[in-house]
């Protein structure tokens, strides 16, 4: 099993001392969220918590991930960096392939994008974005980021973006990972048809356990059209709501979850925006969950 330190709602300044802690203490990989702005009064329940509301302040801090990510890049050597998730249907996805290319060229082998779709009306309004066609814009979205990734002169003549030949360098020298999240059936069916992996929310065992079933039955039923052969490595990641131990996480890898997304300064104690509780809780989880699992 990996574990992503996840980099939510964080000060900027506390992220590259944090991203090196976690390479340093055994970490696999960081990761970080989106969420472009916050709309005083939204239109919509968050699909993520039993009542509906966010769990954040208004005022938290979100670093966007391709500022952060480079910057994280550049002062670590082995960790891989990626994002849970953008919400490519509200930005163009040639610019999102320039930013993840030049990325991935710079910091080889290092990069993953994560994708899914935005619950926000506000997002797709405000930025003029077309909400009822965000499932499909996601689709093609992968689709098209896929192709100019992989070099060379490419055109696209998909259902929602189209151009004749064009290049875009430089081009990453290694696939990059296109992770696709979401719960929803159609969000599997998608992770299993076009994502070379997939990403959750947080989830209890019961949860994680239900989830990865139905993860497993859609490739299953996507047959041949499976980005991914049901043999092959697939990668599973979600945020597992239980207790910080090897024994809670194996049980989560057994369910079939390949890697543990975490904020760890939630689970012993002290003040969770405090950087020292922050900085010991990385330190501490790579003691006592990460490092006993690697030699199990």
């Amino acid at each position: 099993m990996r574990f992503s330190l996840a980099l939510p709602m964080l000060p900027p300044e506390r992220l590259l001392p944090l991203a090196r802690i976690a390479e340093e203490t055994g970490w696999d990989a960081v990761t970080m969220p989106e969420s472009v702005f916050y709309p005083e009064e939204v239109s919509a329940k968050y699909p993520y918590t039993s009542d509906g509301e966010r769990f954040w302040d208004p005022a938290a801090p979100w670093v966007d991930p391709w500022v952060a990510i480079p910057a994280i890049a550049a002062v670590t050597s082995r960790i891989t960096l990626g994002t849970n998730v953008i919400k490519l249907p509200l930005r163009h996805p040639l610019l999102v392939a320039k930013t993840v290319g030049s990325t991935a060229a710079m910091f080889p082998g290092r990069i993953e994008l994560g994708v899914g779709l935005s619950w926000i009306p506000e997002e797709f309004s405000w930025l003029g974005q077309d909400m009822s066609t965000r499932g499909a814009r996601l689709d093609d979205g992968i689709d098209l980021i896929r192709t100019v990734l992989g070099g060379g002169w490419v055109e696209h003549h998909g259902p929602q973006y189209d151009f004749d030949r064009l290049r875009m360098d430089p081009a990453p020298a290694s696939p990059v990972p296109i992770i696709v999240g979401g719960h929803s059936d159609p969000a599997l069916r998608r992770a299993a048809r076009r994502g070379d992996g997939w990403v959750g929310a947080q989830v209890d065992l019961d949860g994680a356990r239900d989830v990865v079933d139905r993860l497993r039955r859609a490739r299953e039923e996507a047959g041949d059209e499976a980005r991914v052969p049901l043999d092959e490595d697939y990668p599973v990641k979600l945020t597992p709501l239980v207790a910080p131990t090897p024994e809670a996480m194996a049980e989560v890898a057994e369910v079939g979850v390949t890697e543990v997304i975490t904020v760890p300064w939630y689970f012993f104690g002290g003040d969770p925006s405090d950087l020292g509780v922050q900085e010991e809780s990385v330190a501490r989880f790579a003691d006592e969950v990460i490092t006993p699992l690697a030699g199990s």
